[in-house]
């Protein structure tokens, strides 16, 4: 058992990638099925699936490339907020990412959403993630 759920998500993200899978699978949970749909909203992801398979079930997530360069579309993805720190800002405090070309994603009171939607919504809460 993993003691951080979304660093263990985000980790996979990573590997698949750098080994230049076409799809990964991840054991679900609701704060993945989140982080899930945003990345895919974001373009950062080709396609998902939630597959509901005994207790928990999983997500298969087909990840993006550059058609021509082959180089994967998430350059980076990391933990911002971790268990043994973690990291709130106010919705005037929340970090950009590349100036605006990346997304921190935010556990806010009304859901999760990109750091672009709380500004808007003038929500603050955790930065769970970074990713550009």
């Amino acid at each position: 058992m993993h003691s951080d759920p979304i660093s263990d998500y985000l980790t996979r993200i990573r590997n698949a990638q750098m080994a230049r899978h076409k799809v990964v699978e991840i054991p679900a949970s609701n704060v993945k099925k989140e982080l899930t749909k945003i990345l895919f909203d974001q373009g950062y992801i080709l396609n998902y699936k939630f597959v509901d398979e005994g207790h928990t079930g999983s997500i298969k997530i087909a990840l993006r490339y550059d058609a021509k360069s082959r180089r994967p579309a998430i350059t980076e993805i990391k933990r911002y907020s971790k268990p043994g720190l973690r990291r709130y800002a106010g919705s005037g405090d929340l970090p950009r990412v590349l100036n605006g070309l990346g997304v921190s994603i935010i556990s806010t009171s009304k859901g999760m959403m990109t750091d672009k939607e709380a500004r808007r919504l003038n929500v603050g809460g955790e930065i769970l993630c970074t990713v550009y």
